[in-house]
């Protein structure tokens, strides 16, 4: 067994049986529920809205290569420098370079995954850069010295009592603080980060190839602050970010909102195609696009797994999946958590060590009911068990025991051998197999099998 998987199994049992964990989950999940069900019904037709999302996204993939250097040609021609990482330590040392020759000290950045996947902040620590989350979410996990629990919603296994606390304990803030207090303390404190940040760094919800545009959607205002007020705008995206037209935006920005918050759209959308022009006052003075690969190539070359690529990181398949919903976003200690997670991180961080979380699925289905470009996550899920079953990456045990399985499993005859009796026997050595909080069931003399054609 790997050490990930002794971690992930060590989790999950201490957080499902965390009542006060699974409470706050289960009340801000459902707060969700509700405005996406709202959201939903804004559609005349929802199915036919993802169907066209799903072929946008599918074009997108199947002609990456030419999408990617469109997008840097247009970009480019606006002013923008683009650098290519291979994986994550290009990418960081890329920014790192930027900042030295610039001499930047501080950074105003947005709520970004793919810097999280790189842990960005981290290393800019490294050389004394102070790396600031203006994402309020954000800003409180990072408060607490973690990382995000969920790709939309950071913070969402904290209470607002939660909150309350670590403020009083950062901040001295008055003890038991409403949320309308604390967003009004926070609003002031990071205005004048903005304003006197030598560099702004966000992500990008897309990447639009024809016009050489970085997408930005959110509700708070700190993305475009982010960019308007620092000298300096570095973009960090995934290539698979990629869409082909503007006129796209049309469909994806608002089936974005619907699925990941429930709003018809969200608050602040911006497109940017490059830094400030000369005669205009606002805007970066320089922009760098940097685009990470970070094996997403890999991911692209696998003829049955590269449509995850289509991913818009909306969020709602950790909202469906009833395993996310019992285990939290911790568990499964990867940037990316929940169904498309579990996915995508055996590629990014390896098969040997993360190949485990492709069995945290029950198999529902649900994730690939709620993906708005189609994904058929739970049938990914499958591919990456039985690609871990190929490459032996189930260890020296397991794998001799799922051929004992089969052996036994594939006959009625060979299940029938040995009666309930001695079955009780030999079940007394796995006696802990679902967990300690549940108990082996006795079995039957006979077998359901035998029973039946004996009352024949």
């Amino acid at each position: 067994m790997s050490e990930q998987k002794d971690i992930f199994i060590q989790k999950s049992e201490e957080v499902a049986f965390d009542l006060k964990h699974r409470a706050v989950i289960r009340f801000n999940i459902s707060k969700y529920d509700v405005a996406v069900d709202r959201g939903m019904k804004r559609y005349f037709n929802l199915d036919l809205a993802k169907s066209r999302a799903s072929y946008v996204k599918s074009q997108a993939i199947d002609h990456l290569h030419d999408y990617l250097l469109q997008f840097e040609k247009n970009i480019s021609n606006h002013g923008a420098s683009v650098i290519w990482a291979e994986n994550s330590v290009e990418a960081i040392e890329a920014v790192k370079k930027i900042l030295i020759e610039n001499q930047s000290k501080t950074v105003v950045k947005s709520k970004s995954m793919t810097t999280e996947e790189i842990d960005l902040n981290e290393h800019l620590e490294e050389i004394g850069v102070e790396s600031l989350e203006t994402d309020l979410g954000e800003y409180i996990v990072q408060l607490a010295g973690e990382k995000p629990y969920h790709i939309v919603t950071p913070c969402m296994h904290k209470s607002r009592q939660d909150i309350a606390e670590l403020f009083t304990e950062k901040f001295d803030t008055p003890e038991g603080s409403s949320p309308e207090y604390l967003t009004a303390w926070v609003r002031k404190k990071l205005r004048n980060k903005f304003t006197t940040a030598d560099v702004g760094i966000t992500g990008a919800n897309f990447l639009v190839a024809d016009v050489g545009g970085i997408c930005l959607t959110e509700n708070e205002g700190n993305a475009l602050m982010s960019v308007s007020f620092p000298k300096i705008h570095i973009v960090i995206a995934g290539i698979e970010k990629i869409i082909p037209r503007m006129q796209d935006l049309g469909l994806m920005w608002p089936i974005l909102a619907a699925h990941g918050t429930g709003q018809q759209i969200s608050v602040y959308n911006s497109l940017i195609t490059g830094p400030k022009k000369d005669g205009e006052i606002d805007g970066p003075e320089k922009m760098f696009v940097i685009l990470l690969d970070n094996k997403r190539s890999e991911l692209y070359q696998n003829d049955e797994q590269y449509p995850v690529l289509k991913c818009i990181r909306c969020g709602a398949c950790l909202n469906a999946c009833p395993i996310y919903r019992n285990i939290g976003g911790y568990t499964y200690n990867a940037t990316y958590s929940g169904p498309i997670g579990s996915v995508i991180s055996p590629f990014f961080k390896g098969l040997k060590e993360f190949n485990h979380l492709s069995s945290a699925c029950s198999v529902c289905g649900k994730c690939t009911e709620v993906c708005p470009v189609k994904i058929p996550l739970h049938h990914q899920l499958l591919i990456n068990r039985r690609d871990a079953v190929r490459a032996g990456a189930g260890g020296f045990i397991w794998n001799q025991g799922m051929k004992v399985y089969e052996f036994a499993f594939s006959k009625r005859s060979r299940m029938d051998f040995l009666g309930g009796k001695t079955k009780n026997v030999f079940s007394l050595f796995s006696a802990n197999a679902l967990g300690e909080k549940k108990q082996i069931p006795k079995l039957a003399k006979q077998s359901f099998s035998k029973q039946w054609t004996n009352k024949s």
